[in-house]
């Protein structure tokens, strides 16, 4: 139903009679044997809504065991397999892909470095800025958003060469609001994506309160990554470790999570030297520059076993009660790629949807750092970029809400 005062004029509408088996079956018919019935999928799928055809994915699943929009794509070609594809997908499903696709390759490698460029974008963001009525915000964003971070980080000490002071005092002066952030923050993570990170957990657990959206973020995110180099530069910045904060600022089940994903504490290895440490840490950073190193936390478990797993979650969410630690035992030490294979298994095993399942049993900010685990690193992206986009469609106005 449309919300209070508004009317939908769409051209689709719910079909009438409407039963998801049936029409599951009607397409595995059209797609089986030789060829496929391109008509009869096309009169099914464009006569159902959006959340109908959602059913009918799931009762294909169900009566034959097979992904129906995996099927579709092997069948179809072309413009009409785009077509038909998105048209199976949710709507938030569909949206956060056109995100993710416009904004795809928009920056060079790490191991690009043009220093022939360098001196050149270094004068072009200062022409920009500091040399210009007004601000050519136009050319922050190219040069910010597409050039490799070790690039770029020579092109911040050219500018404080040329200029007297450093970029971010630059951008501080001459942006403002919302995209002064942006290119802060742009700047930030190019000169120590560890550091930017660590800053950010670091205020999300500042005070009084606890911003749980950022620090579920994070930890998911980062985890199979390099959370071990943030855990570093937090300890070194804050002189406290990671794992004591959260500790501190969290409690329940959902503490036990997050720690989990931590992988440890850095103030129980011993007495710390800040100093030493920031050293070893750039050391590092800048050796490994042509070659990126995975630090996380979470690594692939040795002696995996996807169908024993399913068979661990089911159990602890069956009957009355859940078992939330036995739950967090084996989703925080798993890799995603063992968490999508668990997917399947439970799937395959019970015929339900582990998503829907943990859903049910899991509550609160615990349930936003499972579920946020159990999505695959792009549909997680592709979920924070669509939050970030509808906030910012609130804030701007009816414009930009659909």
């Amino acid at each position: 139903m449309a919300p209070q005062g508004k009317v939908y004029r769409g051209s689709v509408k719910e079909f009438p009679g409407f039963d998801a088996s049936q029409d599951a079956e009607a397409l595995y018919n059209a797609m089986k044997g030789f060829g496929s019935d391109k008509e009869a999928i096309l009169d099914l799928i464009t006569s159902r809504s959006n959340k109908q055809r959602v059913e009918i994915c799931q009762a294909y699943k169900s009566l034959y065991g097979k992904d129906l929009i995996a099927d579709l794509k092997y069948e179809l070609t072309g413009k009409f397999e785009r077509l038909i594809v998105s048209l199976m997908r949710p709507p938030a499903y569909s949206d956060a892909k056109e995100i993710k696709d416009a904004i795809a390759g928009t920056r060079e490698e790490d191991d690009v470095v043009s220093e022939d460029l360098v001196e050149q974008d270094a004068k072009d963001l200062l022409e920009a800025g500091e040399l210009k009525w007004g601000t050519d915000e136009a050319q922050f964003i190219y040069i910010l958003g597409r050039r490799s971070k070790q690039h770029l980080r020579l092109v911040f000490d050219e500018y404080l060469k040329i200029s007297g002071k450093p970029i971010e005092r630059s951008i501080r002066g001459e942006l403002s609001g919302d995209f002064e952030k942006l290119m802060l923050a742009v700047v930030k993570c190019v000169r120590s994506t560890a550091e930017y990170f660590a800053e950010r957990l670091y205020k999300a657990m500042k005070g009084l309160g606890t911003r749980d959206n950022t620090l579920i973020r994070i930890m998911v995110s980062r985890s199979e990554i390099d959370m071990l180099d943030i855990r570093e530069v937090f300890r070194t910045k804050y002189e406290k470790s990671l794992y004591n904060m959260i500790k501190e600022d969290t409690s329940g089940e959902y503490k036990k999570a997050l720690l989990k994903l931590c992988g440890g504490d850095d103030d129980a290895a011993g007495e710390f030297f800040p100093e030493a440490a920031q050293v070893a840490y750039r050391m590092w950073e800048l050796s490994a520059v042509a070659k990126v190193e995975l630090r996380g936390t979470v690594q692939p478990a040795g002696s995996f076993y996807d169908d024993g797993d399913a068979q661990v979650l089911r159990k602890a969410m069956k009957g009355l009660g859940t078992d939330e630690g036995a739950i967090i035992e084996v989703l925080t030490q798993r890799s995603n790629a063992q968490r999508q294979q668990i997917l399947k298994a439970y799937k395959a095993h019970y015929g339900r949807d582990l998503m829907a399942d943990l859903k049910s049993e899991l509550s609160g900010s615990l349930a936003k750092l499972i579920l946020g685990l159990m999505l695959t690193p792009a549909q997680y992206d592709a979920k924070q970029l669509k939050k970030a986009v509808e906030v910012t469609a609130t804030l701007v106005g009816p414009a930009f809400s659909t």
